[in-house]
């Protein structure tokens, strides 16, 4: 009966420090760190472009909006879109002509021309 007794309480200590050594960060590179999932270049790019052209719009919406504010398909695409510019997996002919498909207005060269002006002063990702 002892041995068993002693079995379950070393069994209850390792649980517990691995659980401890998890919790803290101590225990190496257990959890993945933010920089993996916040992707900070691209939203740094993003408030680049909030800033620099957020009085431009994309069909019938202000950059600013579009960035900061929207939730849903508008914001969602144009974020997913310029994402893969900025990462270079798309071109400025594929991100003009997918961005125009989606907001159709023709009036849409003012703020793609500040996108790109923006492009080119980002730091690399």
């Amino acid at each position: 009966m002892q041995a068993l007794e002693q079995t379950r309480v070393r069994s209850s200590l390792i649980i517990t420090g691995v659980v401890l050594l998890t919790v803290s960060g101590c225990g190496g590179n257990l959890v993945a760190p933010d920089s993996l999932i916040e992707k900070p270049g691209v939203e740094g790019f993003y408030n680049q472009i909030a800033n620099a052209c957020g009085h431009h719009s994309l069909g019938n919406q202000p950059l600013n909006y579009l960035i900061n504010i929207s939730s849903g398909d508008d914001n969602d695409y144009f974020l997913d879109e310029t994402s893969k510019l900025y990462y270079g997996r798309i071109d400025r002919n594929t991100y003009a002509t997918d961005i125009n498909g989606f907001f159709p207005t023709g009036t849409n060269n003012p703020a793609l021309n500040c996108i790109y002006a923006q492009l080119d002063q980002a730091p690399p990702p």
